[in-house]
């Protein structure tokens, strides 16, 4: 498995992180096996929020079944998000839920600490200052050690950057072959002749590259937001044509290719898997092992329905 050192944050994590929002639906033991599955193919990242399950349910399994696998808790990376509420339907960043999401989840997880805390999603009525206060009073209270955000574009990190002491290491975002927004708006730039010339992210992807922030891309294999994968879907004949040759040539599946794929690009990104199927997780794994070369990258990218202007 390929590590990256997150710069001004946790150092040698691995390039896969395991998603553990689909947990809820394990046995201890099942979960139990995803965790050492995941661990032992190389991935020490594992990634959770608040929202998900009912009351914080996948953090809540993750900590009764991480005790059975036998790995010590300062040879992984565990990371939180907070701030959304799906049964209030609104986002909260105040000082208040801020802190009291993460003794949540540090109750439900089984642990003194978390590795990184990131902000989940926009909270359009949030005050910067009390963000301010609450990551000083995590921080020195030794809670958390790491923070970032997720889904938040450039001038929202801006504005948080003005008034947080520590600095902002992540952002977790969307991004896969079909959701490729992140990294090709730059192509269309000027271009009044398709709406992909439109910025959705404000730049995002070149903004954190010079301010040294780590994306982490969320469901690499979807498309949209819940439509599923494109992995062996007939809508996508021409881009599993080519997966499936680029698949056969490497020796790993469809799968690993598309993930291969987002770790290709030089920004360093991490990519976040969200099966909870341990054959699966060894067969994601295997896309660290993939060799894309510059013409391969483009081959995908135009085979996913893009062109170039």
């Amino acid at each position: 498995m390929k590590t990256i050192n997150i710069v001004n944050g946790p150092k040698d994590v691995s390039v896969m992180i395991q998603g553990c929002m689909r947990m809820t639906s394990l046995t201890g033991e099942e979960a139990a096996k995803v965790i050492k599955t995941s661990y032992e193919m190389g991935i020490n990242f594992f990634d959770h929020a608040t929202c998900y399950g009912p009351n914080g349910a996948a953090e809540t399994r993750f900590g009764e079944s991480f005790p059975l696998t036998g790995i010590r808790r300062e040879d992984i990376y565990i990371q939180s998000k907070c701030g959304i509420y799906p049964d209030r339907k609104e986002f909260d960043w105040s000082k208040d839920a801020i802190l009291t999401s993460v003794d949540d989840s540090l109750r439900r997880l089984n642990v003194d600490y978390l590795d990184t805390l990131l902000l989940h999603r926009p909270d359009i009525l949030f005050d910067p200052e009390e963000v301010a206060e609450a990551f000083d009073t995590l921080e020195t209270s030794g809670k958390v050690r790491y923070f970032g955000v997720s889904n938040l574009a450039p001038m929202q990190i801006e504005l948080l950057k003005k008034y947080v002491k520590q600095p902002l290491v992540i952002d977790q975002v969307q991004l896969s072959l079909e959701q490729s927004q992140l990294i090709d708006q730059a192509l269309y730039m000027n271009n009044k002749t398709t709406d992909m010339s439109v910025s959705r992210d404000g730049n995002l992807l070149d903004y954190c590259r010079l301010k040294d922030i780590t994306i982490q891309a969320w469901s690499p294999l979807q498309i949209g937001m819940f439509g599923g994968t494109f992995v062996d879907n007939p809508d996508f004949p021409e881009l599993n044509k080519v997966l499936g040759d680029l698949a056969e040539r490497e020796g790993v599946s469809k799968t690993a290719v598309a993930i291969a794929w987002i770790l290709r690009h030089p920004a360093k990104m991490q990519a976040i898997i969200g099966t909870m199927n341990p054959a699966h997780i060894e067969d994601a794994c295997k896309a660290t092992e993939v060799k894309l070369s510059h013409h391969d990258w483009y081959e995908l990218y135009l085979a996913s329905g893009k062109f170039l202007p």
